[in-house]
């Protein structure tokens, strides 16, 4: 089944460069030129991932993603041209799974979007199969999910594999280093708050759902274990 793509940008010319770019890579491809009814769209009929801009008419980009997130793992990558902007998408806070800014390549667009595809594709298909569980985190990779106790944990793709990381061996420390190469296997660049970004916004997941967010336990100066 071809990948089906959203793209929300109210610039005419760049999301319909996009577009024709993503239907060459033979992906179905819908666009929307403003922030009002991006969330229904996206609950009406889930995309494979979202290409989303940061300011847009109507409902802007942050509060979009912020939405979707309450109910949605659908990848999402931010497209910027605000500056100041970049160290909160660069965080990653909302649950975007990625940020390029502008102007950029609509090639490298593409690029970025079908390793995010290819990372969701591995991840929901993987052969490690079995559930891993630590407590009362249960981790399904080949349906994609997470459950503390009863309730669901709806993890981004890149929270998904740190808490997994971490599950895996419970009471190991893993330096920042290891837990990027272990998020990102398409070797970007980011930095250390990245990592801390992505551990609070699990740690919050946890709390929400009942457990205690010191079970992500931060070593200072080193990393993070399991607990």
């Amino acid at each position: 089944m071809q990948p089906r793509i959203l793209i929300v940008d109210d610039e005419p010319k760049i999301a319909d460069v996009l577009r024709d770019y993503c239907r060459k890579e033979q992906y179905a491809v819908e666009v929307l030129y403003s922030g009002d009814g991006v969330v229904e769209a996206i609950r009406r009929a889930p995309p494979s991932l979202v290409v989303l801009d940061l300011m847009l008419p109507g409902k802007d980009g942050l509060s979009i993603c912020r939405e979707v997130r309450g109910f949605s793992t659908v990848p999402i990558v931010m497209l910027t041209a605000r500056v100041d902007e970049i160290d909160r998408l660069i965080g990653l806070e909302l649950g975007a799974d990625d940020y390029i800014c502008k102007p950029f390549s609509p090639r490298e667009v593409v690029a970025r979007m079908k390793a995010i595809l290819r990372r969701v594709a591995m991840d929901s298909q993987s052969g490690d199969a079995g559930l891993l569980r630590y407590g009362e985190i249960t981790i399904d990779p080949a349906r994609f999910s997470c459950r503390y106790g009863e309730q669901v944990l709806e993890l981004t793709p890149v929270e998904m594999r740190i808490l997994g990381l971490l599950a895996g061996s419970p009471g190991r420390v893993f330096s920042r280093d290891h837990i990027m190469q272990a998020a990102y296997d398409d070797h970007r660049v980011v930095n250390d708050r990245t990592v801390d970004s992505h551990v609070k916004n699990i740690r919050r997941k946890l709390t929400d759902a009942g457990g205690d967010a010191e079970l992500v336990r931060s070593i200072y100066g080193v990393g993070y274990k399991l607990e």
